[in-house]
């Protein structure tokens, strides 16, 4: 997701390393794994339009974390404007003081079947992709990265691209493609996705077994998008079989409203879910990022969430269902604007190394969609009672 941001100057808060609790503990879901707090460690930015091997550094929508390889992967958004569709690799240091470095050592293309990299949408707009997430598979050694797709529908034009989800090497030669359920079909009618709002978090689960992806927005005959009073926003999580590549189920998760409203009112505000991590057990940690225009930081929320006892909602439009169906449980865990630090565009979260204390980490990655006045922030969190 490309947010449109409206101001040109802004001021960027001040940031220590030392540690800061800024969240309160809470309760889990009822069935969840157990996490209590999140506790913040620090903060460590990417240069704007950093240069590495010839790319431009940016748009970073997706992170994962290879604990045998100890490395990470990054996937931009660029879709194929800048430099050709890519992916990179890194190695992130720790300190008692948080982040220290951050050292990027690959970057590949996203390769099409065919062996060739993808075009930007001036060559070919039907075949130009819009790279949202990423995440490595230890079992097979591959890489799964999924695409937003596109639609355009004006007077003017018709652009109509599918979303996708595809397997490849860690050097992004194409292996496989997961199949759509034709509920993602993008169509010049508003019934399907929505442009800019679909496929933007993803977790394995079940020991690799199944694969999760989420629709960042509600689906057109879902009902309406996210504002700033409850509405009954819904997106769907998708679960599919790594073997099959086939979705097998879906499950109703309930967005918050808008956190804050546009200024002016009738412009562009959103909160959807860029990213979810699976905890294992049908549990996942649930990113929820509000952004208005008007005002430069985002909201971000991080929500424990459970769909144990979720509805199947495969063969159901959740618009006027009432109490037809049980939606994923879900508890805040933590609201970022209590950092008291700026925050921007987050998309991608991970389990970082673990702590000499035994605790996990969780690294967190904001898209700054190639913007001079936005920022690429890399924040490091202690996980306590996982």
């Amino acid at each position: 997701m490309h947010l449109i941001k409206l101001y040109s100057t802004f001021l960027i808060a001040s940031v220590v390393f030392a540690s800061c609790n800024g969240s309160k503990k809470l309760a889990p879901v009822a069935g969840t794994a157990g996490v209590g707090t999140l506790h913040f460690l620090g903060e460590k930015d990417i240069p704007y339009n950093l240069l590495y091997n010839n790319t431009t550094v940016g748009g970073l929508s997706g992170i994962d974390y290879d604990t045998a390889g100890k490395t990470y992967y990054f996937i931009s958004d660029d879709r194929s404007a800048i430099n050709p569709a890519r992916f990179y690799t890194a190695d992130i240091n720790f300190s008692a003081k948080g982040i220290d470095s951050i050292y990027f050592t690959g970057v590949h293309s996203l390769l099409q079947p065919d062996g060739k990299p993808y075009p930007s949408s001036k060559q070919d707009a039907v075949h130009t992709p819009d790279p949202e997430a990423i995440r490595y598979n230890p079992l097979t050694r591959q890489l799964v990265w999924s695409s937003e797709g596109e639609r355009i529908v004006n007077a003017k034009d018709t652009v109509l691209e599918n979303p996708e989800v595809n397997t490849i090497s860690t050097t992004g030669n194409y292996v496989a493609g997961y199949t759509m359920p034709t509920n993602l079909v993008m169509q010049s009618s508003s019934k399907g996705p929505r442009q800019n709002g679909v496929l933007e978090g993803m977790s394995f689960a079940d020991n690799y077994k199944t694969l999760f992806v989420n629709v960042e927005e509600p689906l057109y005959e879902d009902g309406p998008r996210a504002d700033v009073s409850d509405n009954n926003a819904f997106i769907r999580f998708l679960k599919f079989d790594v073997a099959t590549r086939q979705n097998t189920a879906q499950y109703a998760y309930k967005l918050e409203p808008v956190v804050y409203p546009a200024i002016p009112a009738n412009a562009f505000k959103i909160n959807g879910v860029p990213d979810i991590l699976s905890l294992g057990n049908n549990q996942f940690l649930v990113i929820e990022r509000s952004f208005s225009s008007g005002r430069l930081p985002c909201t971000i929320k991080v929500f424990l969430a459970d769909l144990s006892a979720a509805t199947d909602v495969t063969n159901m439009t959740l618009m006027n269902a009432g109490k037809s169906f049980t939606p994923i449980a879900k508890k805040l865990l933590l609201n970022m604007d209590d950092l008291g630090i700026y925050i921007d565009n987050i998309e991608g979260v991970t389990f970082g190394p673990d702590l000499p204390n035994g605790h996990k980490t969780l690294v967190f990655i904001s898209d700054n969609n190639f913007n001079v006045f936005e920022k690429t922030q890399l924040l490091l969190f202690e996980v306590m009672g996982y």
